[in-house]
């Protein structure tokens, strides 16, 4: 097995993260510094990242979390934000978040103890669905609606055809059902934006097949058998 490969099948990091570790010289084989990712190496040679031990997990693992808002979904932050790793039990073993939710954003975030897992789920080619329940002030204007479902361009950014229903209409909010696929970086709020609408809540219902349900914020549930 490559080097890289072995980072991320021990769930220190995805593929791809583990070769920038290797760049750096942060990975060592038996005491050795790797200078290359496609090193080869077996369960026999141990592997360090910044001086720690890393061991290969063999089961996949994966468990939906339901982040709060005011989280941010890194590692560390450089204005010292808390993260959703800071508020996970103590028993849950080192783990991946599948994708982000911005720091004002809740609801649910899958998290995996496997790089490759989380970097497959993750990829545009999967054409995983994700579903959002978004409350706008105001009521919208249907036009709207149908203009968000012919897909847009915002700032050089194309985003493709995605489906927006109107769950709810009140005098004061209008609850929007977002369908994606691509997974952009703030896509349901740079499109609300552009449309002059004001976001009040935005909480990601589903991932895939995995879905949040009764799940309560900061609470975290293992789900078995993963598979796309």
């Amino acid at each position: 097995m490559r080097i890289a490969k072995f980072i991320s099948h021990s769930g220190y990091c995805s593929r791809r993260d583990a070769e920038k570790l290797i760049k750096n010289k942060r990975v060592c084989i038996n005491n050795a510094i790797c200078l290359k990712p496609n090193v080869n190496v077996t369960k026999s040679d141990k592997i360090f990242v910044d001086g720690k031990l890393i061991k290969l997990i063999e089961k996949i693992r994966l468990w939906k979390f339901y982040k709060p808002t005011n989280i941010i979904c890194t590692n560390k932050d450089s204005i010292q934000r808390k993260t959703i790793f800071e508020i996970l039990p103590k028993n849950i073993p080192r783990v991946i978040s599948i994708g982000r939710l911005d720091y004002m954003s809740e609801g649910l975030i899958l998290l995996t103890n496997n790089g490759d897992f989380a970097r497959k789920m993750e990829l545009p080619q999967s054409n995983i669905k994700r579903v959002y329940k978004v409350c706008i002030q105001g009521n919208i204007n249907k036009d709207i609606i149908n203009r968000i479902n012919l897909g847009i361009t915002i700032n050089g950014i194309n985003y493709k055809k995605i489906k927006v229903k109107i769950e709810t209409m009140k005098k004061e909010i209008s609850w929007l059902i977002f369908y994606l696929t691509e997974g952009k970086n703030r896509e349901i709020r740079n499109i609300c934006k552009f449309y002059k609408l004001k976001i009040n809540k935005l909480i990601r219902i589903q991932f895939g097949k995995y879905k949040i349900l009764d799940t309560k914020p900061g609470e975290i549930k293992e789900i078995y058998n993963p598979s796309l």
